[in-house]
């Protein structure tokens, strides 16, 4: 169990850390201004900063209380979900998993929380969804309900992490699928082209390109998608989804959301920073100029960029498969608890 000024504590850690990964999104956002390179992460992937600043202790963590649990406080509960549960949907991702907990920020969580504001107020998650309240007045994650209500949705999400887990990494698509989407086509983004459409398109034309990653090859332009090896579809995701793929790795992000409260904190947001360091690289390996934020361009039409680009889809894959492990653990934690209440 932690007690208030432990929960209270990490609580506080958790939002200045989310704070931090999310700064050049809301600062741009604060002057109406996009970022080519953070949006994704809050449009493709549409969950919003205050999601990713709620922490949750996850699943096997009580929440100490010296509060009333009846009193009026800051745990308003939560409306239910709008959005779609099928992994990998076609559909934007939506927050359909961070429909549990308080609301409103807690007074320890606010930057100007006085010290002792772990003494203040009754526990923020009395009456919450997903959320059960004990005899003593603790408060823990209630796993039965969720995989009473989203058990299918956990289903799906622990076959892909398995099959991925289970399978080697294979590091020769040098990030083609970006190339691929601006194959013989109008420019899709705001970047320009790093080296013009003839340039660009001839690369693509030098290549075999082996996107394993659905939601990357449905982007592919008419032109481009004959050129790859594999037809990936929503059906065989499990079956082709592999380690070495930066946008599988990312998608552990989406994973992570979408397991609701049984997702400590601290795990949810080491997804989205590896989520945001791909990201990045993910732009430096495409097409696209992006000396204009300061990064240097991973040249993968050359064998130095190709390099560079293997050397960190390696190290990625890496630490993807160790978050894949922890999530595993986290659904494997919830059953046994469910099994057992």
């Amino acid at each position: 169990m932690l007690s208030p000024a432990q929960w209270r504590a990490r609580e506080r850690a958790h939002a200045a850390r989310a704070d931090d990964l999310t700064a050049t999104y809301r600062e741009h956002r604060a002057r109406g201004e996009r970022h080519a390179i953070d949006d994704f992460l809050f449009t493709y992937y549409s969950y919003k900063p205050a999601s990713l600043r709620r922490w949750h202790p996850g699943i096997g963590l009580a929440l100490g209380d010296g509060a009333d649990p009846d009193a009026p406080g800051p745990h308003p509960g939560a409306s239910a979900s709008t959005g779609a549960d099928a992994v990998g949907s076609d559909a934007p991702a939506v927050a359909d998993a961070q429909d549990f907990g308080p609301r409103s920020e807690t007074v320890a969580s606010h930057p100007d929380a006085p010290a002792d504001a772990d003494a203040q107020g009754p526990l923020p998650w009395h009456g919450a969804r997903w959320y059960r309240t004990h005899a003593d007045g603790t408060v823990s994650v209630d796993a039965e309900a969720f995989l009473a209500a989203r058990g299918d949705l956990v289903d799906r999400i622990e076959a892909l992490l398995r099959a991925v887990l289970d399978r080697a990494p294979r590091f020769a698509c040098f990030g083609l699928h970006e190339w691929a989407m601006v194959y013989r086509d109008e420019r899709r983004h705001p970047i320009p082209l790093r080296l013009g459409r003839r340039r660009t398109d001839e690369v693509v034309e030098a290549h075999d390109i082996a996107c394993s990653h659905y939601d990357a090859y449905r982007f592919f332009t008419p032109a481009a998608a004959p050129r790859n090896e594999l037809r990936p579809t929503r059906e065989t995701q499990c079956g082709l989804e592999q380690p070495g793929c930066l946008h599988a790795n990312m998608d552990l992000y989406k994973w992570a959301v979408k397991l609701g409260p049984l997702v400590p904190g601290e795990l949810l947001l080491d997804c989205f920073a590896l989520a945001r360091e791909i990201r990045w690289t993910d732009m430096q390996a495409s097409p696209y100029d992006v000396s204009g934020f300061d990064v240097p361009p991973i040249a993968i039409e050359t064998p130095a960029g190709k390099a560079e680009y293997v050397r960190l889809q390696r190290d990625y894959a890496e630490r993807a498969q160790a978050l894949r492990r922890r999530l595993l653990d986290v659904i494997g934690a919830a059953r046994a608890e469910a099994a057992a209440a």
